[in-house]
């Protein structure tokens, strides 16, 4: 493997590693972003701050104090302190795309192109994922079907065992009988 390949391998795993789901959609957050395109948070904070009507709630949102905590209680970052105090920005992946209409910079173009790739694979993961699901879902249900024979099945057998217990009880409460043939000493 070249050395560009594997920094760009590196890269997209980094990249991989600071997408999150949050709200039932895969984010980055602002602080994240900020070190990967080379700038401080509060600044990509006030490029977006001015830049509002460009991210739409579907494009970034912010981050609840609720949300924070379930982060921190599942280890997905270390404390509060982590943001700084401040409520992080969450941003889609159309989010990402518009930050690189605001950040104009050669290496906000560059990662974001590098981001973008990643999203595209982590979704087309999800649909071979999804597939997959589909297939054991499949199998799952041909499983049920043929318990329930199962089931009928061995309610056969019961009534085949509590058929053999009558006989056996009924047995067991006759009389022994005389054996029949020769006897010595009689």
């Amino acid at each position: 493997m070249a050395k560009q390949e594997l920094q760009a391998l590196v890269a997209e795993q980094k990249i991989l590693n600071k997408i999150y789901v949050v709200r039932g959609e895969k984010i980055m957050l602002d602080r994240d972003l900020a070190e990967l395109y080379g700038v401080e948070t509060r600044v990509l904070k006030q490029a977006v701050k001015r830049n509002i009507e460009r991210f739409p709630k579907d494009f970034m949102f912010e981050m609840t104090s609720k949300e924070i905590d379930g982060m921190v209680s599942q280890n997905v970052i270390p404390s509060k302190s982590y943001f700084g105090g401040a409520t992080p920005f969450c941003f889609t992946e159309q989010g990402v795309t518009m930050l690189s209409c605001i950040l104009n910079s050669k290496i906000a173009i560059e990662v974001n192109i590098r981001i973008i790739r990643v999203f595209v694979k982590v979704r087309e993961y999800a649909l071979t994922h999804k597939e997959i699901l589909m297939q054991l879902a499949k199998m799952e249900k041909e499983i049920v079907s043929s318990n329930k024979n199962i089931e009928r099945n061995s309610k056969d057998i019961e009534n085949i065992f509590m058929v053999l217990k009558e006989l056996i009880e009924k047995q067991s409460a006759n009389p022994p009988r005389n054996k029949i043939g020769f006897k010595p000493n009689d």
